[in-house]
């Protein structure tokens, strides 16, 4: 592992950037007939947002936890719940949210 100085991270800190960490969890209704139908549509409305810049990180959970998925936006905290509210699997109540306000390091990404 690489060693990090003191100095080093003085310098890099105030580069970091505010986003949005989403995470979903099961909604009441997640087990009821259609929620499949549901769930799909709210992917395709993450692959828009992923399209449009907002949504930067997605992350699909299915191990069986009381995590349904993981997303990182570019947007404040009040934008993304405007956003979630919206979404078709939100209404539905087969997927609930919670909203954390986080800092990452712009042009950081998932590795290939």
């Amino acid at each position: 592992m690489k060693t990090i100085t003191d100095e080093y991270m003085r310098e890099m800190l105030p580069t970091t950037k505010n986003y949005c960490l989403l995470i979903l969890k099961p909604g009441p209704r997640r087990n009821e007939p259609g929620a499949d139908k549901i769930i799909w549509e709210h992917g395709r409305r993450n692959f828009a947002l992923r399209a449009d810049g907002i949504l930067v990180i997605v992350c699909p959970v299915g191990d069986g936890s009381d995590v349904a998925g993981v997303g990182i936006f570019n947007a404040s905290v009040e934008e993304v719940d405007r956003l979630m509210r919206d979404d078709p699997a939100v209404k539905a109540g087969v997927l609930l949210y919670e909203l954390h306000s986080c800092r990452s390091f712009p042009g950081d990404q998932l590795p290939k």
